[in-house]
């Protein structure tokens, strides 16, 4: 596990160097860096597989290719095996010394023979090309940005894990101003975008050629392809073939040379990976789980049904009960996340990091599970929207004129409310159906909350727009299925996978996550979306493969997650800090979005009249990006459009 970064069309050490410092949370334990005519690799490492050697940049035997590499190569082990086979001679015992190798026999098509999490940058000297490669589900970042070239180089190409680093290679960088909308609307930057201007990220399972400076990107990976693979079997086969593909999944996520645990929620993801790692792992398991001191928060406790699984598998097993300091909690949050990011498990996941790393290097993590075999209610949501859709016209608006009255409801993630929204636009596409549960936008939020200036910048919500055409290209003729592949290529890669990374990464903590492998995803999106979709219950397909091997309050409990109770901190804990960031100065000083709707939502929610936890987390964010990660960084004043 690293963090890698460079420079393409240009050698500079010291640049490169500013680089890596912003990050060393990624790999505090050793640096890297090799600079050529016209290119510069950097490493920062966490020794996770072969601590004593593995130092990057690694290079092949004549020095003609060089590799970095930002996470982990499960099977490393079969590949070195083959290619010392074939004559190639390694220095180390570590994965990224098999990529240059890999490359010279395959070129960028060794890709294919992959499996893991992985970012990596690949220099050849002697054809002088880069390739810049990103894992197939997104589950390691990589950001670049394309400037002019110099010196006859047709682009000059940066690179790195983390914006905040790159961003030291751009003193003249510009806010976009639809990023503002986008991450109001989602609470987070769709990919391949980022909150600036000429910045992206590679998409996943996509690579960067670049070639005398000369760009070619290559989609290596997609998967809907893996929707015309499905095999009909009876539910019995199809249920071993599920656990046969978990248990290999987990057992390739396994592979360690330090210290490796669990995060453990008690929900059905986390509790299958569990009873995978106890059949292959004799020893002690290290499992983690945390709670809240507060009685009034014991609503978000998941340590019951964690506890039973610990003792059920008999795990070495840490419980923190927190009440945590959350002025100073968010701060640190926001800067380990490094751009605008307000799903607020980001938190939760932030503490069980931290509790981990006193005692592991490594924690395996349940994120996947929901998106392959349907954990979210939206997707019932969105099957409900297809039998709605189907009733006479003059009913549904008869539905909609009631629906008026209804509450918009409370809760961290207010169902009501979107229930409500649903019920109003009952006759729009099945794929703004699904937008209503998706986003976070109350009544009139692009009306009133948004600032003439942002309104004018922005024509319209062009990340809500590509969602909607990823649910109509999903090749599937069941609403709820699309929606879960839709899933798959957004909210997977651009929240929870960005959020595991940033949040373990901010603690030098490696997160793997079994239910992202690519043989699990094709399985999952190999099977008929009538079995993958059981009936109206959640994971229908999941709990009944999983029955014979978890306690049964698991395999039938609810769904569960790391939750913590941000709308009662807005109203208590962080009421004055969420003042002091959403006053009417800083409002104005950003331009964003109207002090006068923002100082009405703050009265609503600290008066318990109504809940707009997210929608204050998201502005307080946005502020404390500004305060926290833009100025040190650009060290101006951010407006509209410009640093």
């Amino acid at each position: 596990m690293c963090g890698i970064c460079g420079l393409v069309g240009d050698n500079d050490p010291v640049l490169l160097a500013r680089m890596l410092a912003r990050l060393v949370h990624r790999g505090p334990d050793d640096e890297g860096m090799h600079s050529a005519v016209g290119v510069s690799l950097g490493a920062r490492r966490l020794r996770v597989i072969d601590p004593r050697g593995g130092h990057q940049p690694v290079r092949n035997e004549t020095g003609s290719v060089w590799a970095v590499l930002n996470g982990e190569i499960y099977n490393y082990r079969e590949l070195r095996k083959e290619l010392i086979q074939k004559g190639h001679r390694f220095q180390s015992d570590c994965d990224t010394e098999v990529l240059v190798h890999l490359y010279e026999e395959e070129g960028a098509e060794g890709v294919y023979r992959l499996r893991g999490m992985f970012a990596y940058a690949i220099w050849d000297r002697e054809r002088e090309l880069v390739l810049l490669v990103r894992d197939r589900l997104g589950i390691k970042p990589l950001y670049y940005s394309v400037q002019p070239g110099r010196a006859g180089v047709a682009h000059r190409v940066l690179f790195s894990s983390e914006l905040p680093s790159l961003l030291e290679g751009l003193p003249d960088w510009r806010i976009r101003p639809q990023a503002i909308t986008d991450f109001l609307s989602l609470l987070y930057v769709p990919g391949p975008d980022t909150m600036v201007e000429g910045v992206y990220q590679l998409r996943p399972g996509e690579a960067l050629k670049i070639v005398r400076g000369r760009l070619e990107f290559w989609r290596y990976y997609r998967p809907e392809e893996e929707v015309h693979r499905q095999v009909e079997s009876p539910n019995g086969d199809q249920r071993e073939r599920f656990l046969h593909e978990l248990r290999d999944s987990v057992q390739a996520h396994l592979v360690s040379d330090v210290p490796l645990g669990l995060f453990l929620s008690g929900g059905l993801d986390s509790a299958s990976i569990l009873a995978c790692m106890r059949e292959v792992i004799p020893g002690s398991i290290k499992t983690f789980s945390i709670g809240y001191e507060a009685p009034e928060d014991q609503s978000y406790n998941e340590l019951k049904a964690a506890k039973l699984l610990a003792t059920h598998f008999g795990t070495d097993h840490t419980e923190a009960v927190l009440r945590p300091d959350a002025v100073s909690l968010l701060p640190r949050v926001v800067a380990g996340m490094g751009e605008p990011f307000a799903d607020s498990s980001a938190i939760p996941t932030y503490l069980v990091s931290e509790v981990a790393r006193q005692s592991v290097t490594v924690a395996l993590s349940g994120i996947g599970g929901d998106e392959l075999f349907g954990g979210y209610p939206r997707y019932l949501g969105i099957r409900a929207a297809a039998r709605y859709a189907a009733l006479p016209m003059a009913m549904r608006s008869w539905i909609a004129a009631r629906a008026e009255s209804l509450s918009d409801g409370s809760g961290s993630r207010n169902a009501l409310g979107r229930i409500k929204r649903f019920l109003l636009d009952g006759n729009r596409p099945l794929h703004e159906q699904y937008l209503r549960w998706t986003t976070f936008q109350p009544a009139g939020w692009n009306g009133p909350l948004l600032a003439d200036g942002l309104r004018m910048a922005v024509a319209d919500s062009s990340a809500l727009r590509h969602i909607g055409s990823l649910f109509d290209q999903w090749p599937s003729d069941e609403p709820a299925d699309r929606a879960m592949g839709v899933d798959l290529q957004t909210y997977l890669p651009d929240d929870l996978l960005r959020m595991g990374d940033r949040m373990s990464m901010a603690h030098s903590l490696e997160l793997r996550v079994p239910f992202c492998d690519h043989h699990l995803l094709a399985f999952a999106c190999s099977l008929p979306a009538a079995t993958r979709l059981q009936g109206w219950q959640l994971k229908g397909f999941m709990r009944s493969a999983l029955r014979d091997l978890l306690p049964r309050s698991i395999v039938a409990g609810p769904k569960r997650g790391f939750m913590l109770p941000l709308g009662r901190w807005l109203r208590e804990d962080l009421r004055e800090m969420s003042r002091d960031l959403l006053s009417d100065e800083a409002i104005r000083r950003r331009g964003y979005v109207n002090p006068s709707y923002v100082q009405w939502l703050l009265a609503e929610h600290q008066s318990g009249r109504r809940n707009f936890t997210d929608q204050i987390y998201a502005l307080m964010v946005l502020e404390l990006w500004h305060r926290q990660v833009v100025q040190p960084v650009a060290h101006q004043t951010m407006g509209v459009g410009a640093a």
